[in-house]
């Protein structure tokens, strides 16, 4: 060791003593300047696919047995954020055991004070379309691809949906419907997944697949719309018409 490099050491020492460093914790003493050694290369796997959030809880909301079950499931999931700024889980309305569901895309104000889906001025509207079929609400199930309101009414986020949608699948699962109405054109792109607009999917027979089977689906015009345009009721009318045609001949 040079003297140069002697003196080097002995001022590294005496700065480790002044920053109280004044004991060795090793039992061998450790060269910090020696070149280090090679890196042992770890044989190549095959990486194992991870599991999306999504599958992990489709597989968590499996355990759910009864829509009620499932309620209580989504009161207690913190995944989505827009529980953070809404009031009320707005999960459903109607009879657990219904043979038509009716699925929009997110609670307003109303159904966040209230904690129920489409009971606001567009809910209104909807039991009234129902009730000209011979429908109330003791006959559907209805609920929302969401079940928070977002913040000012905006439209949902696809995180927000994604978060929310195994537990709607599960709901779906459950309920096992024989027809699901789609109520504008966000909820059947959502359900469906397909990027048609409300306009060329209504008026149709499409369908789900839930559980092993297809369920017949008709995507229709939200009742929000037919407010701020009443002259398309009549399309309305007509897919009103094919719902009731439908439940009649199962």
């Amino acid at each position: 060791m040079t003297a140069t490099e002697r003196q080097a050491v002995q001022a590294l020492l005496a700065w480790y003593a002044a920053m109280g460093v004044d004991e060795a914790i090793g039992e061998q003493p450790v060269d910090c300047f020696a070149p280090p050694a090679p890196l042992a290369v770890p044989p190549r796997t095959t990486p194992r696919p991870r599991a999306s959030a999504p599958d992990i809880r489709a597989a968590i909301l499996a355990e759910a047995l009864t829509l009620a079950e499932l309620e209580t499931m989504a009161a207690a999931f913190d995944g989505c954020a827009l529980k953070r700024t809404a009031k009320s889980l707005c999960f459903a309305r109607g009879r657990d055991d219904a043979r038509l569901m009716l699925i929009g895309e997110a609670p307003g104000r109303d159904e966040d004070l209230r904690g129920k889906p489409f009971v606001g001025r567009a809910g209104q509207l909807l039991d009234r379309m129902l009730a000209a079929i011979g429908l109330t609400e003791d006959h559907v199930y209805i609920t929302n691809t969401v079940y928070w309101r977002p913040p000012g009414n905006r439209t949902p986020t696809p995180a927000e949906i994604e978060a929310c949608a195994p537990f709607l699948a599960r709901q779906i699962e459950l309920l096992s419907p024989e027809v699901i109405v789609l109520l504008g054109g966000a909820a059947a792109k959502t359900i469906l997944g397909v990027t048609e607009g409300i306009m060329r999917l209504r008026g149709k027979w499409l369908s789900y697949a839930s559980a092993g089977r297809d369920i017949a689906t008709l995507a229709t015009l939200h009742p929000a719309y037919l407010l701020r345009t009443p002259a398309d009721k009549r399309l309305a009318w007509r897919d009103l018409l094919m719902v009731k045609e439908r439940l009649e001949a199962t």
